[in-house]
């Protein structure tokens, strides 16, 4: 096992504390849960990241997702040279944009309209604002740990008990806005009912992650998600889904099409633009309708259906509809999950993994996880020493317990072996 240089991540990490708050532009980064100094990524290819200090590692972060290709895949760098080359950014309507939208409704039948944003969390904020002026209603059910981007309405947590009235999870947070997004536990479909029976007529939306990612990988149970529709159809309010983590990533049309539960809006972040700055909100044509132009509710930005994020868009999902795709990522993380299932086996540790498709968590302790709290109740220091052990022996995990992993078509059978080889030896450590 050879000692990783940190030289020069940690000069430039020192450099950035000066100008960046925590020296980082997205606070996971920082590698606060776990500790140590930062990596400095400097260049990407297929399955492998390498650092400022010329470490290379098999990547499972892939920029926490959108990565299904792998990193500079041929097709999405060709077409973004090409857009470049006819310029960045109009502020105007492009061919492209039309062409991404196309791409993106024949993968979800849902999704009638769309409008392209720039980020998740934009569009989150965007569908929130479309739910609650099309139906007239202020509260929206959300679930604790589940994540929407970090616009004011979703950084809520929930409280000691699962049906409670949400506090603000950050400064700056109104508790008068806060109180507005009503929290409820994930598969626990008794307390999506308490939370309609109490505030009737008032609810707008339910937003979830159908496959949350944000607390680890937590599957939904059997009939949870039937249920969510229901409740919200017989309730008047919207079934929103955000899948700007299994949208593509667990089939083509996301976990809707894997469950066969039709939302009636979607949120789909970058993993649209093969991993360049671009989102999207979409669904039935006359919840859509209700946006401006054609109808009274706001919503606007500069960079939407950027030339650059468009094009590579339509790269990306174009290479994803190749024959075959999504059967051989699938059997590259079946593979993966079973080597390293008996590496966990073998080394007595208390794990607990959660796998849907390509996107997976193995949670250290003896589970099952299926909402937050039970996430919560994992060994995090176990986490931090397993993530260090695998990061020294050239595997690149997320810097936090509840993050997910994902498996790429660029791995290989190599990197999927020396992974698991790697885990054993850091399992005989632990």
């Amino acid at each position: 096992m050879a000692r990783l240089k940190t030289n020069t991540s940690s000069k430039l990490f020192a450099l950035a504390k000066t100008m960046i708050p925590g020296g980082v532009n997205s606070p996971v980064r920082a590698f606060g849960s776990v500790g140590g100094t930062p990596l400095f990524i400097e260049s990407a290819k297929g399955s492998a990241v390498r650092d400022v200090d010329g470490n290379t590692f098999i990547d499972y972060v892939g920029s926490w997702g959108p990565m299904i290709l792998g990193h500079a895949p041929h097709a999405v760098v060709s077409a973004v040279k090409a857009a470049a080359g006819r310029g960045t950014s109009y502020g105007a309507p492009t061919p492209g944009e039309v062409g991404l939208a196309h791409l993106i409704r024949k993968a979800f039948p849902s999704i009638e309209k769309l409008r392209l944003v720039s980020s998740g969390t934009e569009a989150a904020m965007s569908a929130l604002r479309l739910a609650r002026g099309y139906t007239g209603r202020d509260k929206v059910i959300k679930f604790a740990g589940g994540y929407h981007g970090h616009a004011d309405s979703m950084l809520v947590k929930a409280g000691s008990g699962v049906l409670t009235f949400g506090q603000p999870d950050s400064p700056g947070v109104p508790a008068a806005l806060a109180k507005l997004t009503l929290t409820a536990s994930f598969n626990d479909i008794a307390s999506v009912r308490a939370l309609f029976a109490k505030n009737r007529r008032e609810v707008a939306a339910i937003f979830v992650e159908p496959i949350p990612g944000n607390m680890g990988v937590v599957p939904p149970q059997p009939g949870f998600l039937e249920e969510l529709r229901a409740l919200a159809k017989r309730n008047g309010a919207l079934l929103v889904f955000d899948e700007v983590i299994s949208g593509f990533r667990v089939a083509f049309g996301g976990a809707q099409e894997r469950f066969g539960v039709v939302p009636d809006l979607t949120i789909l972040g970058k993993i649209i633009g093969g991993g360049l700055p671009v989102g999207a909100f979409g669904g039935r044509k006359e919840i859509m309708d209700a946006l401006s132009p054609v109808g009274p509710v706001y919503q606007a930005g500069t960079l939407s259906g950027n030339p650059l994020a468009v094009a590579a868009g339509i790269a990306a999902l174009t290479e994803l509809t190749r024959k075959g795709a999504y059967k051989e990522l699938d059997s590259k993380a079946e593979y993966l999950a079973e080597g390293m299932a008996k590496a966990f086996a073998a080394s007595g540790v208390p794990t607990w993994t959660n796998r849907v498709g390509s996107m997976g968590t193995t949670y250290f302790q003896k589970g099952p996880v299926t909402d937050y709290a039970s996430a919560k109740r994992s060994d995090t220091k176990r986490y931090a020493a397993w993530f260090h052990g695998m990061l020294s022996r050239g595997v690149y995990l997320a810097p936090s317990q509840f993050e997910a992993g994902f498996v790429s078509l660029a791995h290989t059978k190599r990197d999927l072996d020396r992974t698991i080889a790697a885990a054993r030896a850091v399992l005989a450590t632990l």
